[in-house]
């Protein structure tokens, strides 16, 4: 049954994220998805409060907010959840390192990624 919150979750934030980038604003700088992520992580921030202050909130509830429109909006929201936690319990060191990290590794990916395509369409 968690599987269908999740799902449900997922496809909200999926169109909620699509939605955004319909917005006609044209920027060499990525904006939209900027505001996307700055949102993602608000509303997480904001459902992880609410969730820890309340015990009347079902588990099902939580993921379909919080693991599924979340993360159907964007990953960043818990990738960003997840660095606050750990520099919230004074490991900076590990937080630092696993922002740099997801982000150097990511950008990585991508670029390996996208030369792999290269290969396979040889």
């Amino acid at each position: 049954m968690s599987f269908i919150f999740v799902a449900l979750g997922g496809a909200l934030g999926a169109v909620a994220r699509y939605a955004i980038s319909l917005i006609p604003f044209k920027s060499e700088f990525p904006v939209l998805t900027l505001i996307t992520n700055i949102l993602g992580a608000l509303l997480i921030g904001f459902i992880v409060g609410v969730t820890s202050e309340k015990d009347g909130i079902s588990e099902n509830t939580v993921l379909f907010w919080k693991t599924g429109v979340c993360g159907g909006f964007t990953t960043f929201s818990t990738f960003s959840l997840e660095a606050y936690n750990l520099m919230e319990k004074k490991q900076y060191v590990l937080g630092g390192t696993y922002v740099v990290l997801s982000c150097v590794c990511c950008i990585a990916g991508v670029f390996i990624g996208n030369k792999l395509l290269t290969l396979v369409r040889l």
